[in-house]
């Protein structure tokens, strides 16, 4: 199936730093189209609400990106570029608010991932925790249920491994270039993920882990599924963040204490 026209438009504009769903979306509505809003001029740029910085990097963008080369590198990693016109694009997701224009995505998506389910919980998890995940990951997966995470470490990890060995299928959500492992020390288990299930991204290729990354991508974890599963998170884990935008989006949220 060829790629949606507007593909390499949404990949230009996934680029361009100060330029997200809601900014996109005014710029379209504005022009009309997103071709047109790639040409706008400084004024309709203005008229669309973006600030000075934004418009600047977008003017500057379209004389130094090369679109056709980052195509080309997407595809030599082994990396697909999925927009949100695409119909292989989440379903969930696509519905879900602030939903990213642009996927970078390794591995396979398949329509049954659209039953999936979140499991969320602390980087160190006590014995219980981890044996809790194991069980319980162990029977959704073995039941035909995608368990969606981010391969941090602690119940990230466990609830991808727990999939996995229970013959299922699992989707990680990165914080930085699908084509990296983050933390290195999970390797092996994104290469694991990437045969039965697939490393998701909305951040281009190159882009490193900050921390300002990981809120948003949490948005995405709880965006893939019908519901979240919290397992030992704190009063200050980062996993609250995932609850906070499922609750946002209308979806269940479980806890294992």
């Amino acid at each position: 199936m060829s790629a949606p026209p507007n593909l390499r438009y949404y990949l230009a504009f996934n680029m361009v730093n100060g330029i997200g769903p809601a900014r996109l979306a005014r710029l379209v509505e504005r022009c009309g189209s997103l071709e047109a809003a790639w040409n706008a001029s400084p004024l309709q740029l203005m008229q669309a609400g973006l600030d000075t910085r934004s418009s600047a990097a977008l003017i500057a963008a379209r004389q130094t990106l090369d679109i056709d080369h980052e195509q080309a590198r997407a595809e030599e990693l082994g990396v697909r570029l999925l927009c949100i016109e695409d119909p292989d694009y989440p379903t969930l997701l696509s519905h879900a608010p602030g939903a990213p224009p642009l996927l970078y995505v390794r591995g396979t998506l398949l329509p049954k991932d659209d039953w999936s389910l979140a499991v969320v919980g602390t980087r160190a998890p006590s014995p219980y925790g981890r044996e809790a995940t194991r069980r319980l990951v162990g029977d959704l997966a073995g039941a035909g249920l995608t368990i969606v995470s981010g391969l941090a470490l602690g119940i990230d990890a466990a609830a991808h491994e727990a999939a996995l060995d229970a013959g299922g299928r699992t989707l990680a959500v990165l914080a930085c270039g699908v084509e990296l492992a983050y933390p290195e020390r999970n390797a092996r288990l994104a290469e694991r993920i990437c045969q039965n299930g697939a490393l998701i991204s909305d951040y281009p290729i190159g882009t490193r882990p900050v921390p300002g990354n990981f809120p948003p991508r949490n948005r995405i974890i709880s965006g893939l599924s019908r519901g979240v599963l919290v397992i030992e998170a704190g009063e200050r884990s980062g996993a609250l963040i995932t609850v906070d935008f499922a609750l946002e989006q209308g979806r269940d949220v479980f806890a294992v204490p």
